[in-house]
């Protein structure tokens, strides 16, 4: 049985990680992550072709990985405890997972996804398709519960911890404990379970 490679995908693309939330976009280049990863730079070019490539991977990576994660947080069909944990969780995940949460922050047009091979364009447009849909889901669940109108309830559940996290992570810092706290409390506020008088 044949060892695992030292420089796998993931190991590199965690080097990726660590060089955009220290320098940006533009110091993700091919030579930099291998020297980061203290690989050879054939190692990089046998799993990324070009730049794009690893740009494409490192975006998809990181918000596969993000929202897998907050679906097992909040499930498919939430109750609202379950979605105020969920928002609370967002701040956690920041906090335990800055790097990351830097890249999220930025945003896909970051890197730059019009150069993307059409694979990674065509995964990225699925990828956000089928958020698009389990959010739908999502938030048609909380209203049933609340009665609260679907504007709402996506501000809850998005916009306001996006708020909090947005200027610590603008700034490199983790967001502190008492962030976990605000969004906790805006969120009970948010999600409380009173019928929605639009009277």
């Amino acid at each position: 049985m044949g060892r695992p490679p030292r420089h796998d995908q993931d190991s590199l693309l965690d080097s990726a990680v660590q060089l955009f939330a220290t320098g940006g976009a533009r110091s993700v280049t091919m030579a930099a992550v291998a020297r980061s990863a203290g690989a050879p730079s054939g190692s990089v070019y046998h799993r990324f072709p070009d730049r794009p490539a690893l740009l494409a991977a490192l975006w998809l990576r990181s918000t596969r990985r993000f929202f897998d994660q907050y679906l097992q947080i909040i499930g498919a069909t939430p109750e609202p405890s379950e979605a105020i944990a969920a928002v609370a969780w967002i701040v956690d995940w920041c906090r335990g997972n800055l790097a990351e949460a830097i890249v999220l922050q930025a945003g896909a047009r970051t890197f730059e996804p019009d150069e993307w091979p059409e694979q990674a364009r065509n995964e990225l447009a699925e990828h956000d398709h089928a958020q698009n849909q389990a959010m739908t889901t999502i938030v048609q669940a909380i209203a049933a519960r609340t009665g609260h109108p679907h504007d709402h309830i996506t501000f809850a559940l998005i916009d306001l911890p996006l708020a909090v996290v947005r200027p610590y992570l603008l700034q490199d810092e983790p967001p502190p404990a008492r962030a976990t706290e605000l969004v906790t409390e805006l969120a009970e506020s948010l999600l409380a379970i009173t019928r929605y008088n639009s009277a």
